[in-house]
């Protein structure tokens, strides 16, 4: 995976509070993936907008004391795509 790789949700996929669950959770056609925070800090910043780059920038001034997070991010968004939860798309 590089940097400038552009991450999105799939069509029908998306994150959202569950009440229910207490926590967020990315819902899908066929359920539901209950996640924790960390996960759900990252997929906040999943827009189609940023690049994986500005995400981890973003990550590690949010949660300096993480002492830097760019694999750990690269390595679920990895896991996301995965899951088929999310896309990539080069940049324009």
């Amino acid at each position: 995976m590089t940097d400038n790789l552009i991450p999105a949700f799939r069509r029908g996929y998306r994150l959202q509070w569950e009440p229910a669950q207490e926590s967020h959770v990315v819902l899908y056609p066929e359920g539901m993936a209950k996640l924790n925070e960390t996960a759900t800090a990252i997929l906040e910043l999943v827009d189609g907008k940023q690049d994986v780059a500005a995400i981890i920038h973003t990550l590690n001034t949010r949660f300096p004391e993480a002492g830097g997070v760019d694999e750990d991010v690269k390595a679920f968004l990895q896991a996301a795509y995965e899951q088929k939860w999310i896309q990539f798309r080069e940049p324009n």
